[in-house]
């Protein structure tokens, strides 16, 4: 190996500045995996202890979520699909990912343009993409929120969470965000066991 070289590989430390596009294309190959991740567990259902975090603006245009949840989360949200979710889908054409959470004992159904997502994790394997919205990012004053929406491919099922507010299943707090449990606004009806 040469003296002008330094690092394990071989290459300059510093990478110089490109003419192509680099950043922009490694950011579109990491959404595309978001979305073939996504786009699998529509088809086939969560495999055993993955869960996602998806963080998304609120006021994206083209984002749809129910007005008290654009009150109360105004800049972003991160949704958690672990115990309950339906229909959940990809759109290519459109760019968008659609999902039917319950919040507060209430079904919506979330369409999220691509665009709007600021990022994504699946702690099972502990996978976490960020990614820069298009043009110029909406003011972020506050940290994102993360709503626990229980997601698997049973929907009907109603079993609450075993988990504490701000931890995952591994136990570990999310980064940089406020985990509020649905298990608190689910009906209080007998014990089933």
């Amino acid at each position: 190996m040469s003296d002008d070289h330094d690092g394990e590989n071989g290459f300059d430390a510093a990478i110089p500045d490109s003419l192509l596009p680099y950043d922009s294309w490694i950011e579109d190959a990491y959404r595309d995996v978001m979305l073939r991740a996504l786009d699998h567990v529509g088809r086939e259902g969560l495999p055993d202890g993955h869960h996602f975090y998806v963080t998304f603006l609120t006021g994206w245009p083209g984002v749809e979520i129910p007005a008290r949840l654009r009150a109360q989360y105004p800049h972003d949200i991160t949704i958690v699909l672990q115990h309950q979710f339906w229909d959940l889908r990809v759109d290519r054409t459109a760019r968008t990912v659609s999902v039917g959470l319950s919040f507060g004992g209430v079904g919506s159904t979330l369409v999220i343009p691509v665009a709007a997502i600021t990022a994504f994790a699946d702690p099972h394997i502990r996978l976490a993409l960020r990614f820069t919205p298009p043009g110029p990012a909406p003011a972020q004053d506050e940290e994102p929120a993360a709503l626990e929406s229980a997601a698997s491919s049973d929907a009907s099922s109603d079993t609450a969470s075993g988990e504490a507010p701000g931890e995952t299943t591994d136990g570990q707090a999310p980064a940089s965000s406020q985990v509020v449990s649905l298990a608190a606004f689910r009906k209080k009806g007998p014990n089933p066991s």
